[in-house]
C-alpha cells in the first residue's frame, strides 16, 4: 500500500494535515509527530503536538483557537487555579479528560506509541499517529528569564524572553520507535510540515538515526516552508531561527534542511528567492502557503502530492 509519511509539530503542521486528508485517503498517512513539547502538569502527562493533531483530524479541535475541543468549558482548570500555581497552561475539561486517560494508560506499563494509537483510534482518527521516540524528551531554552520548556516560553511568557540556547533534554536516550526506519524507506513521499524548524522538526532530527535514514532518500522529501516574508503565520519560529543565528527566511529554513530535503515549496510572495533556495542543491516551487482556509489546505496538499 502507498502511504505519506509527514513530519510534524503542532498547529502549522495540523492545518496542513487537514488538507491532506481531504485529498488522500486518511489511513494511507503516517505521521512523525514532535514530542519534545510535552510535559507534566497536576499529575498528568500533556503532549500538546499529538493531541492537536489527533484533535483535528478527528473534526474535534477548537478552530479559532487551533488547539484543544471545540466547544470545551474550564471548570476543572479553574478549580485546579486554586490549588497549583501553574494555571498558564490551558486545558479544556475535555483536553483534561484525554491527559487523565494518557496518565492512567502510562501507569498501566503502555508506552507513548500505544497510547498515542488508542486515543486515535477512540477519537475515529484514521492516519497513523506516531510518536518520534517512547522516552521522555523535553525542550528547554536558556533565557534572560532563566532555563524554561518551551511551553512556558510560549504559552506563559509568550515568547518574549530573548533566548540564549536551546536543550532538548533526555534526546540522547531516544529510540526509533518499532518500523520507523521501514516507513521511511518505503514511504511514497515524505513530508515536512510548515512547522517550527528548530523546536517541531528539528526535535524530531536530534532522534539518532533519523536524518540518516532521511538523507537516503533525500529526492523524495517534500518541505513546507512556515516562513513567509521574513515572519511566522503562527508561533516563534523567527524568534527562534534568530537565537541561533540562522538567517530568518524561507532560505534560512532551506539552509537548516539542506543535508535531507530535496524538495521545498516556497510561498508566491517570496518567490524571488526561490533561486537562493536551488542554488543550495534543493528543487523549489512557489505556491500559496498560507492556508487560511479549508480550500487552501486541499490545494497545498493536492499540489505536493501532484508533484
Amino acid at each position: 500500500m502507498d502511504y505519506y509519511l509527514v513530519l510534524a509539530g503542532g498547529v502549522g503542521a495540523a492545518k496542513f494535515l487537514e488538507g491532506l486528508a481531504n485529498v488522500v485517503d486518511p489511513s494511507h498517512i503516517k505521521i512523525i509527530v514532535n514530542t519534545g513539547d510535552d510535559l507534566e502538569l497536576f499529575g498528568l502527562k500533556i503532549c500538546p503536538d499529538i493531541d492537536i493533531i489527533t484533535y483535528t483530524l478527528a473534526g474535534l479541535v477548537d478552530k479559532q483557537k487551533g488547539w484543544g475541543f471545540q466547544n470545551d468549558t474550564f471548570n476543572c482548570l479553574n478549580t485546579l487555579k486554586r490549588y497549583y500555581n501553574q494555571g498558564w497552561f490551558n486545558a479544556g475539561d475535555k483536553d483534561l479528560a484525554t491527559h487523565i486517560y494518557r496518565t492512567d494508560l502510562f501507569r498501566q506499563g503502555y508506552n507513548k506509541t500505544e497510547i498515542t494509537s488508542q486515543i486515535a483510534k477512540n477519537l475515529g482518527v484514521k492516519a497513523q499517529i506516531i510518536p518520534m521516540c517512547n522516552e521522555d524528551v523535553q525542550t528547554y531554552l536558556d533565557t534572560d528569564f532563566g532555563v524554561i520548556h518551551f511551553e512556558e516560553y510560549y504559552i506563559k511568557h509568550q515568547c518574549k524572553p530573548k533566548v540564549k540556547s536551546i536543550k532538548y533534554r533526555g534526546i540522547e536516550n531516544a529510540k526509533l520507535p518499532d518500523k520507523l526506519l521501514q516507513y521511511i524507506a518505503m514511504a511514497k513521499k515524505i513530508i515536512v510540515c510548515p512547522s517550527n524548524p528548530i523546536v517541531s522538526i528539528g526535535t524530531i532530527l536530534s532522534v539518532p538515526g533519523i536524518l540518516k535514514s532521511l538523507k537516503r532518500v533525500k529526492e523524495k522529501i517534500y518541505g513546507v516552508s512556515p516562513l513567509v516574508q521574513g515572519a511566522t503565520i503562527k508561533g516563534p519560529a523567527d524568534k527562534l531561527m534568530e537565537s541561533l543565528t540562522l538567517e530568518v527566511s524561507c532560505v534560512g529554513v532551506a539552509k537548516y534542511y539542506k543535508d535531507f530535503l530535496g524538495h521545498f515549496i516556497i510561498d508566491l510572495m517570496d518567490c524571488e528567492r526561490k533561486k537562493e533556495v536551488e542554488d543550495l542543491g534543493i528543487r523549489a516551487y512557489c505556491f500559496d502557503t498560507i492556508m487560511d482556509s479549508l480550500i487552501k489546505k486541499k490545494n497545498l496538499a493536492k499540489f505536493i502530492i501532484d508533484l
